[in-house]
């Protein structure tokens, strides 16, 4: 998908409206700003009030903490001869050593290069040395790469003042750090997952992710109360530091951080830490969906907001999780290059399985043809009731454009956002009869049999409706007949009796013919990232 294609005239949303502030609100920002600014801001409104709190090292820090351990871990950045555009790595868990680790990397002015802590060293050395990384917070060196973490130290009164035999000392340094970049200059690389191919590093600017703040928060309901969220997405992950991390340091809300979930801790942190928002992918909510739904209410009453994103929500797993806790789950659409959020049912305030959503204020959103052009994908004339909805419109290529978006891959800054400002995603869908977007699938994951397009996740959809299916994969499989054929890849549930024709049979039923599977497979496991999403390229692999 090159850049420079003419402006799309057709198949657009305009920017969402509904829950929140004006397109003019959220694009207006303060030239210069830095990432780590909002730290700041939140020590300011509530200096005493809990802040991070990281259960892992029964540690938290109060807002007034972090912003004096993110001055002091600068400071030592700077003593390390960290300069403003170095690339520094962070390979940490989810812990407030991270935190404070990546507030400080952009208060420092350096780029931050989040890497899984779960990553082979091999791998974790390749995206190192892909950036030119000079520095790891970690703690412990990776190959030649020297290591340096934050020591939090135990958070005292910032009103004492420290001395250099203090222990304290390290929170709270003499007086503040300016930030030594902002605006433009990039905060972060963050390399993709690589779900169709290999990883690229994803540049984004300061603005880009303060703007995808603002957009959000614009939708987000205001409770009576500050907000306590959960996190248990990847921190390293775009989608864990956006809505998990920025968002609530923007309102000075609490950040309660688990380094990996556990249905049974989380409902435990939960009720514990009165959670007011969750910040969770499908797998997390399929797996709470699977506990009582008197546990799931008593649990999490105090929850008003539910965030999915990353992959497809089941309607299943969607309706249970409202049914026991009376509070809806809203689904949306983003991605690494967007700082990640594009779309969601918040925008309506309106839960609706299957859709993601409208386009946050300050984003626009288009649907066209690999060309740039207005998008039309005409049904299959054999079959034309063979569709995934009777409501659908039109089916293209969803384009965006907003000041969320990155600045192009590492190094150069190839294939961003065209000269009119337009991203072409990679991504299919169509828009319902309301305006509300539901994405199909990934274009590279199109299967083409004699001719005819096959989407795996209508294949898909139809096989989950399957008593005894956990999960499936669709891929294509190369055929010298129908030059490709459909291939289906089903991980049963603990105890299910499942057969390969019990799959095409239900697949006869429900879809055209050369959508119907030739092949299926019968695994333990799929393959899938950080985040949940299916790892397509390596079945097809």
């Amino acid at each position: 998908m090159a850049a420079g294609a003419e402006e799309p005239d057709s198949g657009d949303i305009s920017p969402g409206a509904a829950g929140g502030g004006s397109t003019e609100d959220v694009n207006t920002e303060v030239a210069g700003e830095n990432v780590a600014d909002l730290v700041v801001a939140a020590a300011r409104q509530r200096p005493d009030a809990d802040g991070v709190v990281d259960p892992s090292s029964a540690a938290t820090l109060t807002w007034a903490d972090v912003d004096n351990a993110v001055d002091t871990f600068a400071r030592r950045l700077f003593d390390s001869d960290v300069r403003p555009g170095d690339r520094v790595g962070l390979r940490l868990p989810t812990c407030g050593e991270l935190v404070v680790g990546l507030f400080a990397v952009f208060r420092a002015g350096a780029i931050a290069v989040p890497v899984s802590p779960a990553a082979p060293d091999a791998e974790a050395r390749e995206r190192l040395n892909d950036c030119g990384a000079r520095l790891l917070v970690a703690h412990a060196d990776l190959g030649d790469v020297p290591a340096i973490a934050p020591d939090l130290g135990h958070p005292a009164d910032p009103a004492d003042e420290p001395t250099a035999e203090s222990p304290d000392a390290e929170l709270r340094p003499s007086h503040p750090v300016e930030p030594r970049a902002g605006g433009e200059n990039i905060a972060a690389i963050f390399y993709t997952s690589g779900t169709s191919g290999p990883a690229r590093g994803v540049m984004l600017s300061h603005r880009a992710l303060l703007a995808n703040v603002r957009q959000l928060a614009a939708v987000l309901p205001t409770g009576d109360r500050p907000d306590r969220t959960l996190l248990a997405v990847p921190l390293h992950h775009i989608y864990g530091l956006g809505p998990g991390l920025l968002l609530p340091t923007a309102t000075a809300a609490t950040v309660v951080l688990a380094q990996r979930f556990d249905a049974r801790d989380a409902l435990h942190a939960c009720q514990a830490h009165e959670i007011t928002t969750v910040v969770g992918v499908p797998a997390m909510y399929t797996d709470l969906a699977d506990r009582p739904a008197g546990e799931l209410a008593d649990a999490m009453a105090t929850v008003r907001i539910f965030m999915s994103g990353a992959a497809p929500l089941h309607p299943r797993v969607l309706n249970a999780i409202t049914d026991a806790t009376g509070q809806a789950v809203y689904e949306g659409y983003g991605l690494t290059e967007a700082a990640p959020v594009v779309t969601s049912t918040l925008v309506t305030g309106q839960a609706k399985a299957g859709s993601v959503g409208r386009p946050l204020p300050g984003v626009e959103l288009r649907l066209v043809d690999s060309d740039g052009s207005a998008a039309h994908a005409p049904l299959d004339p054999a079959d034309p009731d063979d569709a995934f909805g009777d409501d659908i419109g039109l089916t293209g290529l969803v384009a965006i454009r907003g000041a969320n978006l990155f600045s192009g891959y590492w190094p150069d800054g190839a294939h961003g956002p065209d000269a009119d400002g337009w991203y072409r995603t990679g991504d299919v869908g169509y828009l319902d009869a309301d305006g509300d977007l539901h994405l199909v699938d990934r274009a590279n994951d199109l299967i083409i049999v004699n001719g005819f397009n096959v989407y795996p996740r209508e294949v898909e959809d139809v096989i989950l409706t399957l008593p005894g299916v956990a999960e499936v994969a669709v891929v294509g499989a190369l055929d010298d007949r129908t030059g490709e054929s459909v291939r289906a890849v089903v991980r049963p549930e603990s105890g299910a009796a499942l057969s390969e024709q019990q799959i095409v049979d239900v697949c006869t039923e429900r879809l055209a013919r050369y959508k119907v599977p030739s092949r299926v497979e019968f695994v333990d496991e799929l393959p899938h990232t950080a985040v949940g999403k299916l790892r397509r390229v390596q079945l097809r692999t």
